[in-house]
């Protein structure tokens, strides 16, 4: 849905999940010893235009060429594999939950801003880093109790700084007031590689009620969201188009 910002609607109407006790301890009670993990939002290779969403059968995910929903978290996450990935769910030599501060598979931490291998031409190709910047986005579609999580890769988060600078934080607003819509468009490399890139729009500013729901909501899930490791699936290489699209 295309809104004006000049026009931009006030939603009244949202189907939400209704929220009488604290998210987080009502999980932590509710799955004790259990792990909960999110559905996570495919960005397709090669241009694709639609989302692959996880479904009811986990061999064919249904395919989306929009999400609308509310960002109730977002953050950086950085994540360093010594081995280039090969289809193995290998968790990362490194990683960093903030994007600041790594913590190796030994429990060693490191400074991300000092670390050679976030420095470009640290990768193997000498074109960008050995450690891939990323940043998860959960967003929670209408009707919902969970979000999905949309891990943007380095091609896109030009595109999501545009947005939350311009439309999210320059209008006083906060990511969890407002509806988000995330599409997809080609772009190609000075190369020639064709790839797909995240794109956002306002959706919608939600109502005071519900935007006080979401304020909430987003406090509460933040308990579980900031805690969960990286997988090595998360990143998916978008080879030289990488470099491009960031500088």
């Amino acid at each position: 849905m295309a809104v004006n910002e000049k026009t931009l609607t006030v939603v009244e109407q949202v189907n939400l999940p209704a929220l009488n006790d604290d998210l987080a301890e009502v999980i932590a009670e509710e799955m004790n010893g259990l792990t909960i993990e999110f559905d996570r939002v495919r960005i397709p290779s090669g241009g694709g235009l639609a989302f692959e969403i996880p479904g009811d059968d986990p061999d064919n995910p249904e395919l989306a060429k929009e999400i609308v929903g509310v960002i109730v978290d977002q953050h950086p996450v950085n994540a360093y594999w010594a081995m280039k990935y090969s289809g193995e769910n290998n968790p990362p030599d490194c990683s960093s939950m903030d994007g600041k501060e790594g913590v190796t598979s030994d429990g060693v931490k490191k400074p991300c801003n000092s670390c050679p291998y976030n420095e470009w031409g640290s990768d193997e190709d000498g074109r960008g880093k050995a450690c891939k910047n990323m940043r998860r986005i959960y967003i929670l579609p209408e009707g919902e109790m969970f979000p999905l999580l949309l891990t943007l890769p380095p091609t896109s988060l030009k595109n999501f700084s545009n947005y939350l600078a311009k439309r999210i934080i320059g209008k006083g607003r906060r990511s969890y007031n407002v509806l988000t819509k995330v599409s997809l468009k080609k772009a190609v490399s000075g190369g020639g590689i064709t790839y797909s890139q995240a794109s956002f729009a306002l959706a919608g500013v939600l109502s005071e009620e519900d935007a006080k729901k979401m304020e909430e909501y987003s406090r509460s899930i933040k308990a579980i969201t900031r805690k969960l490791e990286v997988a090595a699936d998360e990143y998916i290489q978008t080879e030289s188009a990488e470099v491009e699209d960031i500088m």
